[in-house]
């Protein structure tokens, strides 16, 4: 069996592994692959994660240029520095982080700030926030499906300060957990649930305005 077809359940969404072994096999497969410039894995991985990897791009930059332009370097990065991933942690874990240290080296050479740096320059607040969301209580996003929601949610999202919408993107449209947010971002657990919970609390009103206006237009 081929590297290719080895992992290809993995990727295909909505797709559940029989076993927790079978997820762990295949991440270390993907691994193997990569250290073998394996090209038929590259092209897979590029098919399965182009959208995902361009959209995180997009958020973290508001740039449509300069998203491009990172995602052609991100995919040279997989590349030539594969053998990097030890498949402990999904691939698109990996990815992600890849592409964020690329948007923090583009930011370095304009401004000479990493996002943590320009995020601390707004005063973050790490301390415990009064509220919990439930695991079981939808999120801001889960109510907003159609072609004009999600426009209301990319735009809403683009409002936000960078580290605040980058966790929601990482969460709600790339479906990590909050461990994974934590490997993407090097930001201790706490922080990024304070980040969450924020942008959450930052995201709700703005949404509830745009509903409210497009009930008005009705």
């Amino acid at each position: 069996m081929s590297t290719v077809s080895a992992i290809r359940s993995l990727f295909v969404p909505g797709a559940v592994s029989a076993a927790e072994e079978q997820v762990r096999q295949e991440n270390l497969a993907v691994a193997e692959g990569l250290k073998r410039q394996d090209p038929g894995l590259l092209d897979e991985l590029i098919v399965r994660f182009q959208h995902r990897l361009l959209r995180y791009l997009l958020f973290l930059t508001g740039n449509r240029e300069m998203a491009e332009d990172l995602f052609q370097e991100v995919w040279m990065r997989v590349l030539t520095r594969g053998g990097q991933f030890n498949g402990k942690a999904r691939f698109e874990t990996w990815l992600f982080t890849i592409a964020r240290n690329l948007v923090i080296d583009q930011r370095r050479k304009r401004t000479m700030s990493s996002l943590d740096e320009l995020f601390e320059a707004g005063g973050e607040d790490d301390r415990p926030m009064a509220f919990e969301v439930a695991d079981h209580e939808p999120g801001p996003f889960d109510r907003m499906s159609n072609v004009e929601d999600r426009e209301q949610i990319s735009a809403a999202l683009l409002q936000l300060d960078t580290l605040y919408r980058e966790v929601l993107v990482l969460r709600f449209h790339e479906d990590l957990s909050l461990e994974e947010i934590a490997k993407v971002t090097r930001a201790p657990l706490s922080t990024v649930k304070s980040r969450l919970y924020r942008g959450m609390a930052s995201i709700k009103p703005r949404l509830e305005r745009a509903q409210a206006r497009g009930i008005e237009a009705v």
